[in-house]
C-alpha cells in the first residue's frame, strides 16, 4: 500500500513538472536546459538544429541570453521552396543561413503574456526587432499570435511560453524571412 501510495504520488509530482512547460516533437523540454540543449530533442526541430549549426550559431544559443526563439518547425522549413534549406546549408550561403535564423530571434525573454501586452498597447501590432536586424509586425487573431515577415509571409505560434535556462521559444510554423 505505501509503495503503490508513494508511486501514485511520484507519478503525479512528474507530471505536474512536466505539465508547467509543453512537451515539443514528442520531448519534454526542461527550464534549466538551454535553447540547444532542449531543441536536439524535439523530432520537430531536426531541419533549425542543423541549420543552428551550419550557421555556427550553437554557442551563442547556448549562451547566457535571454533570448526569445521562434522557432519554425521541419513543416515550417519544408513549405520553403524546393532546394531552399539544402542550399543554404551549403558552407558559401553560411552569411545568408546567419541572417534568416538571427532573424528568427529576439534579445529578451518575452513570454506570450509580454507579446499580448506590447500588441494591445500598440494598438492591435507590435513592430519587434531581431537579433538579425529585421523587425517583424506580431499581431493577434483571435487567441493565436501571429507574425508578418519582411516578405509578407505569416507564422503563426502554435506552442508558446517554452521556457529554458536562457530564454524562451515559441514554435511557429513558418520560417519568417528578411525583406530583400
Amino acid at each position: 500500500m505505501k509503495l503503490t501510495l508513494a508511486a501514485s504520488i511520484l507519478a503525479l509530482s512528474t507530471m505536474a513538472a512536466f505539465a508547467e512547460n509543453p512537451m515539443v516533437g514528442g520531448a519534454a523540454m526542461f527550464e534549466d536546459k538551454t535553447i540547444v540543449e532542449n531543441a536536439v530533442n524535439s523530432a520537430d526541430h531536426t531541419t533549425l538544429v542543423a541549420a543552428v549549426q551550419a550557421a555556427g550559431l550553437v554557442e551563442t544559443l547556448s549562451g547566457e541570453g535571454p533570448f526569445t526563439v521562434f522557432a519554425p518547425t521541419n513543416d515550417a522549413f519544408a513549405k520553403l521552396p524546393a532546394g531552399t534549406v539544402e542550399t543554404l546549408l551549403m558552407p558559401e550561403n553560411k552569411d545568408q543561413l546567419t541572417k534568416i535564423l538571427t532573424c528568427h530571434v529576439v534579445a529578451a525573454n518575452a513570454m506570450a503574456a509580454d507579446i499580448g501586452k506590447m500588441i494591445t498597447d500598440g494598438g492591435g501590432t507590435h513592430t519587434v526587432s531581431t537579433v538579425g536586424g529585421c523587425d517583424f509586425a506580431i499581431t493577434m487573431n483571435g487567441d493565436a499570435v501571429n507574425i508578418t515577415d519582411g516578405m509578407g509571409n505569416v507564422a503563426t505560434v502554435t506552442i508558446a511560453d517554452v521556457k529554458q535556462s536562457n530564454g524562451v521559444i515559441h514554435v511557429i510554423d513558418t520560417v519568417l524571412l528578411p525583406a530583400m
